[in-house]
Parts: structure tokens; C-alpha cells; sequence
């Protein structure tokens, strides 16, 4: 059998696991994917949020990563957000790359990090690609990474390469956590288990839903499942479509405990914002 063999087998029996087991089940009863995943780094907590954390919307900024990645963005509007981390205490800063090292400047002594996405947003770039920004925005300044599966090769049953191409951006990124973005609009339950799987065991510190570009955003569903398969040892983020505090609250109360948000002053003022992910 060869070693791409050996892991589409895993990966289904996996995956075969925790289709079969309910969902109350603790996912720390199934067989471990790798134990390469528990020497993995944890500098950020990955449990759920114990219940009556969240008392009120000002209470969710810990758990927000206040973004801004649309193609547009001006640096006048980097700097706003940056700004708007620092005096409300949100958790990150989520920016492309290539704005990392203005976000890290205004960061600077401040309780929020620099986040910078990776293989944004198709997740469909060669590995080698997505290791070597996932370095240069390190070196740059960003403390987290969100880099995006390669969905045409999970899709595929490619699950050696989806291993390898997560694998090598948690390397490039070291000693910082990376997350994975399954974009789960565009994948059915069985492929969002394998996703979560193969994330687990190329030692992914997150599993996150969406990138907010593609199709349909977090749900409760999704985020129960995710956490279902992932454990405490691994964080849920939730992204794409949190748009109000109880949006935010029933994304935490379903396994958060990272919230992807633009609307991240609106959600923390206890209002709600009609603007796009």
C-alpha cells in the first residue's frame, strides 16, 4: 500500500466514524488521525467558550478577528480597522498579505495580532506557493495564518495532497497557528469531516468555514459538526455572514471560539450590519 493509500484509508475511516457516531458523542472517543497533530504549537486556546462567558455583546471581542480582505481595501481603510482592533480589544486583525506590515506597526503593544490569509480565496495555488506567503507574511509580522484548503483535491480524494499543502504552511508558519478555511458551501458533510480530519493531522491549530467570497457562509450546523470532529485540541472559527451579536452568540454557543466578522464594531455595539463579508 502506498502512503497516499494509507491515508485515503485513514481519512475514511475516519470520516466513516464520525458520520455514524451521534452527535453528542465526544470526538475524543475516535482513533487519532496522526500524532504528529499533538506536537503542534498551541499559542492560542482552541476550546469551546465555557457558557456565561458572553454576557453581553461587548463581551465577543475577545473572540472577534475583526477583517477587512477586499481587493479594494485602501491603506486608509487597513489603518481604520487596525485602529478599531486596538479600542475595542478585538482578538486579530485579518488582512491579505500584503497589508500585514502596516496592521503589525499600529498593532504593536496591543492585546489584537496580525492575521494574514493565505491561497486567498480559491485555496487553488501550488503548496509551494501558499508556504512561501504564509513565511513572507511571518516575516512581515503576521502571528496567525488562515490559509484556504485546496478544495478541488479534497473533492477529488486527493487527501494526500490536501495533507501535504496543510502540512506545509503549518511549517512555513512555525511557531504561529495556522487556520484552515474549508469553504463548506462548497462541500458536501462527508467531505467537511475529511477536511477536518486532514486538518487535525497535518496539525492545523483551526478549522474555519468560510472565506466569505464563495458560496453561503457559517452556519450552526456546520460549526457543531466541525467541532464534533476536531475536538478541544482544535479551534472552530466561524466566518462569512456573522453579521449581529446573536449571529455571533449561536456561532459560539453551536462550538466557536473564533468569530471571522467586518461587521465587528456593529456586533460588539449590540447593532446589526447589512455589509458583505
Amino acid at each position: 500500500m502506498t502512503e497516499a493509500q494509507h491515508i485515503q484509508r485513514v481519512v475514511e475511516e475516519l470520516s466513516d466514524f464520525f458520520r455514524k457516531s451521534s452527535p453528542g458523542a465526544p470526538a475524543g472517543s475516535a482513533p487519532s488521525a496522526s500524532p504528529a497533530s499533538a506536537s503542534t504549537p498551541r499559542v492560542v486556546g482552541t476550546a469551546p467558550v465555557p457558557p456565561g462567558t458572553v454576557k453581553g455583546p461587548a463581551d465577543l471581542a475577545p473572540f472577534i478577528d475583526h477583517t477587512l480582505l477586499k481587493p479594494e481595501a485602501t491603506r486608509d481603510d487597513i489603518t481604520r480597522v487596525a485602529h478599531e482592533a486596538v479600542r475595542h480589544g478585538f482578538a486579530t486583525v485579518c488582512v491579505n498579505s500584503s497589508h500585514v506590515a502596516t496592521v503589525a506597526g499600529i498593532l504593536a503593544g496591543s492585546s489584537s495580532v496580525p492575521i494574514a490569509v493565505v491561497g486567498f480565496p480559491l485555496g487553488a495555488a501550488l503548496t509551494s506557493a501558499k508556504a512561501h506567503e504564509a513565511r513572507e507574511a511571518v516575516r512581515e509580522g503576521a502571528r496567525e495564518i488562515d490559509m484556504v484548503l485546496n478544495v478541488g483535491a479534497l473533492k477529488s480524494r486527493d487527501y494526500a495532497l490536501v495533507l501535504q499543502d496543510i502540512a506545509q504552511v503549518v511549517e512555513a508558519s512555525r511557531p504561529f497557528p495556522v487556520k484552515v478555511i474549508l469553504e463548506t458551501g462548497l462541500l458536501t458533510g462527508d467531505e467537511k469531516i475529511a477536511a477536518c480530519v486532514l486538518a487535525r493531522a497535518a496539525g492545523a491549530a483551526f478549522v474555519k468555514t468560510s472565506t466569505g467570497f464563495g458560496p453561503g457562509g457559517a452556519t450552526v450546523e456546520d460549526v457543531a459538526l466541525m467541532r464534533r470532529v476536531v475536538g478541544d485540541q482544535v479551534g472552530v472559527k466561524a466566518s462569512g455572514g456573522i453579521r449581529s451579536a446573536e449571529d455571533a452568540l449561536r456561532m459560539i454557543q453551536a462550538g466557536a471560539n473564533r468569530l471571522g466578522a467586518s461587521a465587528s464594531v456593529a456586533i460588539v455595539s449590540g447593532q446589526s450590519s447589512a455589509a458583505k463579508y
